[in-house]
């Protein structure tokens, strides 16, 4: 009998187990955020994470990596929700991933963003108030720095200019050395892949202070892009077929997006509706990362005073119930 008790015991506690592990994937209390590195991505989970918290009672999370590590965790499941996933610079991973199943787009966040190679608009233009005389006017392209290592001389090699790339970690930073390997620019120039986006900045505002010549990778929208006065440098027209082979066009049109795992929906349909609905564009964003970068803040503080200066528009995201707590709370 003690032996039949025992088993029965264990019967339930296993038939227990099965219905708890399946009711998880029905239900979620924490949401998880991927930061994979930059600002606008940090400005976009504080401002998804207040609507969420407030406007729907689930506590959030953020889980920070490469975009590599992040969109593995996404597919996985340990992460639930990615604010802004750079389609093309990830193409193969995210395609695959959308079309496996493991992670669904919800929307897109912004798509009128531009990124490539850079110089200080007083590079070609000059700078009367600063002083400042053009010293490349005829720069106009990515291959017209061919004319031009000895102006963007690399401090540590003084046979050749430097070009300051995207983050080691980043995928992009390979379509970049891709990019100069097909032009011949590697012949001319060293490519420096900094460790991080604050290095890119640092090294940019030290020659923007004293208005010397510099050339590196950004992307808008960004505080760098809204505050400091830069010219993208312009490239052959994008064509699929030639970036696939050698990179030798413009960066692709990069529809930034807004993913969850797949589970997300059924776990919080009320949070995939209103992520569903998300919708910023680059000027918006750089309001909020310009107002970062001027008064010192951190993002989520940024995100705040977004949300009160546009009222009018995450309203239209969310129910009118959460609308109303989130307003509580913003006030």
């Amino acid at each position: 009998m003690r032996k039949l008790l025992l088993f029965v015991s264990m019967c339930t506690l296993l038939v227990l187990g099965a219905c708890s592990s399946e009711s998880s994937k029905d239900s979620i209390e924490v949401i998880k955020f991927a930061d994979a590195g930059w600002d606008s991505i940090r400005v976009h989970n504080s401002i998804a994470q207040l609507i969420v918290e407030e406007g729907y009672g689930y506590k959030t999370e953020v889980t920070s990596g490469t975009t590599a590590a992040t969109l593995q965790s996404l597919e996985q499941g340990d992460i639930n929700v990615y604010m802004e996933i750079w389609t093309d610079n990830t193409k193969e991973v995210y395609e695959k991933a959308i079309d496996s199943g493991k992670i669904v787009k919800l929307a897109t966040n912004f798509n009128d963003n531009s990124q490539g190679l850079y110089v200080p608009t007083y590079v070609i233009e000059g700078d009367a108030e600063r002083g400042i005389e053009a010293v490349a006017p005829d720069l106009k392209t990515v291959q017209d720095l061919e004319k031009y290592p000895e102006l963007f001389q690399d401090p540590e090699d003084s046979t050749k200019g430097r070009i300051i790339g995207a983050p080691s970690s980043w995928v992009v930073s390979e379509h970049l050395e891709t990019k100069l390997e097909t032009y011949g620019l590697d012949a001319k120039y060293n490519y420096l892949a900094p460790g991080s986006d604050s290095a890119i900045v640092a090294d940019l505002a030290g020659a923007y202070k004293k208005g010397q010549p510099w050339v590196g990778y950004y992307w808008s929208p960004t505080w760098v892009t809204a505050s400091y006065d830069l010219t993208l440098l312009e490239d052959e027209p994008y064509d699929e077929a030639t970036w696939e082979e050698s990179k030798g066009t413009e960066f692709p049109p990069n529809d930034v997006v807004i993913a969850v795992h797949k589970d997300l929906p059924t776990q919080a349909k009320n949070v995939t509706d209103f992520l569903s609905k998300y919708e910023t564009s680059n000027a918006l964003t750089e309001e909020a990362l310009a107002y970062m970068n001027e008064n010192e803040v951190e993002p989520d503080e940024a995100a705040l005073w977004w949300m009160k200066e546009h009222e009018d528009l995450w309203t239209t995201w969310v129910s009118e119930e959460a609308a109303e707590k989130v307003k509580a709370a913003l006030n």
